[in-house]
């Protein structure tokens, strides 16, 4: 019984963040309400409470259900490639991870678009500039360590090529959220960072089999 318990707080908790997901959405998180979340979930008030602590809760809770893109770059799965595919790599993977995903698109859609970073949502921003900063490290570290490996004489230092790589990357991404991935994000994100790339002097890469 214990266990039918626990699967059915599981699928319920599933179900709120389903909701809040659709909810969140549809009248961006300010406006929104539990009470909203919980009727769209078929669950109750208090259902939410015994669930998440308030609205931040279920915020953050929902977009911790999808890897957003800063904390995939942060990732370090890719340490055993060369510098310029482990960028690469990490890129086109996050590209691949919302091409064609329409749940995923309106999660971002609301974190970008749909929400204010203040108030009681300043630590939910927070987070947010620490994974920046933190994938913005790993550019420019792996953009130094390709340039001494390729001899290659970028025209900026590694910080400010990575901070120019880093916001292609990120303008993509706004770009295709906002005009609800009209887009092939992974075709167009290629074309885009290899330009980038080459333009710093790099020359074309071939990724590993499976990239």
């Amino acid at each position: 019984m214990a266990r039918r318990t626990k699967a059915e707080a599981d699928e319920t908790r599933i179900k709120l963040l389903d909701a809040a997901e659709q909810v969140f959405f549809e009248k961006g998180v300010a406006r929104a309400s539990l009470n909203e979340i919980a009727q769209r979930a078929g669950a109750t008030r208090g259902a939410v409470y015994w669930h998440f602590k308030d609205k931040v809760d279920v915020f953050s809770s929902m977009l911790d259900r999808i890897c957003m893109p800063f904390e995939e770059i942060c990732d370090d799965k890719y340490g055993d490639l060369a510098p310029l595919d482990r960028i690469r790599r990490s890129i086109y993977a996050v590209f691949d991870s919302m091409d064609g995903d329409e749940r995923r698109r309106k999660v971002f859609d609301t974190a970008l678009f749909k929400l204010e970073y203040v108030g009681e949502l300043e630590s939910v921003r927070e987070g947010h500039v620490e994974s920046f900063a933190c994938s913005q490290r790993k550019f420019a570290a792996d953009l130094e360590e390709a340039a001494s490996r390729d001899r290659v004489q970028m025209q900026m230092t590694p910080q400010e090529a990575a901070l120019g790589l880093h916001s292609l990357f990120v303008g993509l991404i706004h770009g295709w959220v906002l005009n609800e991935g009209n887009f092939p994000l992974r075709s167009m994100g290629e074309k885009a960072v290899e330009a980038y790339l080459a333009g710093l002097g790099f020359g074309p890469g071939k990724l590993p089999a499976g990239a």
